[in-house]
């Protein structure tokens, strides 16, 4: 992006009741950095597929690993990142964990990063 595809104004001028608006619905800073943190967890290329995969059914493992080609290191790690984050849960039935999105926000805002991005 260069400086042209930017617009500006030709003036200088403030809208008082538009800054105001603006300044009375900021967030505070703790949600800010939170929120920030959040989003974070969505740029990674593999936690994208994890979330993918999950957002069909509950996989273990080994399954998520199989369907991405990728170590069952590689996939816990990255669970982890995304479980600290509330956006999986697992459970357990026997020896076997499965995880799952945490709620039905984390597939809300999956749905509509997808939609803001076919949307161009």
């Amino acid at each position: 992006m260069n400086n042209k595809d930017i617009q500006i104004c030709d003036t200088f001028c403030r809208h008082e009741e538009a800054v105001d608006k603006a300044r009375n619905n900021m967030l505070e800073e703790e949600k800010v950095y939170e929120l920030a943190d959040l989003f974070k967890v969505f740029g990674d290329s593999t936690r994208i597929k994890i979330l993918r995969a999950l957002s069909v059914n509950e996989m273990c493992v080994c399954d998520i690993a199989s369907l991405l080609c990728v170590s069952q290191s590689a996939v816990s790690h990255q669970l982890r990142t995304l479980k600290n984050a509330r956006l999986v849960k697992f459970r357990r039935e026997g020896k076997v964990v499965y995880y799952s999105l945490d709620d039905e926000h984390v597939l809300s805002i999956f749905t509509q990063g997808l939609e803001h991005i076919d949307h161009r």
